[in-house]
This record gives C-alpha cells, structure tokens and sequence, in this order.
C-alpha cells in the first residue's frame, strides 16, 4: 500500500487508486487509526463499493497472476493507493492479500507510507 501525496512506488507493475472509496479520514474517531484496525476495516467492509472493489481485484489477479508465472516472472509488484497511504489503501491491501492466500498464492505485504502518515 502506499499514499499517492508520498509518489507513486518505484518498480510497481500494477497500480490502483482506491481514492473513489469513502475517506476514514474525515471521521474525528477513525482519523488517527489505520488499516490494520478493525474499526478502520469495518467501516469499509460497510461499503459496497470496498466489497466489490477487493472481489473484482482478486477476481482479476486469480486471472493474471498463472499468465505471469509462465512468463517467467517471480513477483509481481501490486501497489494499492489512496491518499496518505494510512486507511483505504491498507485495508484494501489487508484484504486482497488474504484472498489471494486462500487461493493458494504466496503474498508479501509492504505498508509502505503507513508510519509516514500517521498523526
């Protein structure tokens, strides 16, 4: 995950923005929280738009990953941003990558901005 406000990562091969995503931010009791805390996680999960989003990303990793791996590719670098890289990205991040597991894949997770833009 990262924060587009911080630039977008070096050697990336995917990208996407989840700056579409109702903001935690602007809410006085989840601002100083992340990703990785479960009202932060809850309040997305509230959102339809949070539901999809992490089933049609991992509805198109499932289909993309198999077709790098026979080119040879080892790792793919996703970057998942949104514009702190503190809440929407993290828990984007967080959820995907359990998808992914559960599909068998090996995932490394990275929260790169995330120390950076806490409070």
């Amino acid at each position: 995950s990262f924060g587009f406000k911080h630039g977008i990562p070096f050697g990336a091969d995917l990208l996407f923005d989840v700056r579409f995503l109702p903001n935690p931010h602007f809410d006085a009791e989840l601002r100083p929280l992340t990703g990785l805390d479960e009202p932060v996680r809850e309040f997305l999960r509230r959102k339809t738009d949070f539901q999809e989003l992490v089933t049609r990303l991992a509805d198109l990793l499932r289909f993309l990953l198999p077709r790098y791996q026979q080119e040879n590719r080892s790792y793919l670098t996703i970057g998942i941003g949104c514009t702190g890289g503190q809440h929407r990205s993290v828990a984007s991040v967080e959820a995907l990558a359990a998808q992914l597991q559960e599909a068998g894949w090996t995932v490394r997770v990275k929260h790169r901005d995330l120390e950076r833009s806490r409070p």
